[in-house]
């Protein structure tokens, strides 16, 4: 009893030991949100407080809505709506994420638990595939698109993301992880096929994973602004036309603040709904049954 109290007591932090603890979390918190404080704090200051030096993170003196009033001016000379912008980047967002989502997860499956030849060596190269950049793969993509009559059509947003590799290599370390293999053969004992495994035990255990990769999804469309593949207005996007209004100097530095809160509050709201599960699958990625 004592041994087991003395190694309670060696491995329990103290009171003082926890303060610090949380202290310590606290302040490299802060830290990583100190540029989203500082976008939205801009975002409220006029031209002369942005450029102060040193600058000012938190203090806003004169603090202004002027940023977001001048936007509707600066949009007023487009030739096509912004509803319609707005409208091409949920429908493409959409879309991509949830045909992302599933075709990453089918992939998983079929590599995880399906009686695959060579479903190693088709992991492994999936995992050098993270390597590389959307950079290294534009030349590539572009090709590809104009052999295919794609170019300056939705296809060129929608196609390069359904071939992400990040999304079927978290999908099928969580599925290694949480699936066991005794509960595959109960279902195929009672006489369930691949789809109905799939949809009916394979779906609702991660759940939590397909919440990670629809965030992660919407994320990285919502923001993405091809290069070279679009060029009819009809067919961009808002983060193409806020781009526009970013590009403009010194003088809309306030106005790009604005711009960029904006365009963050579509993720914050999809993170904020999925981020409990998020936690839950990044934390059991590399967990093997």
């Amino acid at each position: 009893m004592r041994r087991e109290a003395s190694a309670v007591r060696r491995f329990t932090r103290s009171k003082a030991g926890n303060v610090v603890y949380f202290l310590f979390l606290g302040v490299f918190g802060l830290f990583s949100v100190l540029p989203l404080i500082y976008c939205v704090t801009s975002s409220f200051k006029p031209l002369d407080e942005i450029m102060l030096f040193p600058p000012r993170l938190v203090v806003v003196a004169r603090p202004t809505f002027e940023n977001y009033l001048s936007l509707p001016n600066l949009l007023s000379n487009l030739k096509i709506p912004l509803s319609r912008y707005v409208s091409n980047s949920l429908f493409v967002s959409i879309l991509t994420t949830a045909l992302y989502v599933f075709i990453s997860t089918m992939a998983a499956f079929v590599l995880a638990k399906g009686n695959l030849k060579g479903s190693k060596i088709i992991f492994m190269i999936i995992q050098f595939a993270l390597l590389y950049t959307s950079y290294t793969l534009a030349v590539p993509q572009y090709l590809v698109f104009s052999n295919l009559k794609m170019i300056d059509t939705y296809a060129v947003y929608i196609f390069p993301y359904l071939a992400s590799t990040m999304g079927v290599f978290l999908m099928k370390q969580y599925i290694d992880g949480y699936v066991p293999n005794a509960l595959m053969e109960a279902a195929e004992i009672d006489g369930a096929g691949y789809f109905r495994i799939f949809f009916r035990i394979i779906i609702p255990i991660v759940k939590p994973c397909i919440l990670t990769l629809t965030l992660f999804g919407f994320r990285d469309v919502w923001s993405a602004v091809p290069q070279g593949t679009i060029f009819s207005e009809q067919l961009k996007t808002l983060p193409q036309v806020m781009a526009q209004i970013t590009s403009g100097g010194i003088a809309r530095s306030g106005s790009a603040m604005a711009v960029t809160v904006i365009m963050m509050i579509p993720p914050i709201l999809v993170y904020m709904i999925s981020q409990s599960n998020v936690v839950e699958a990044m934390s059991s990625a590399g967990i093997k049954e």
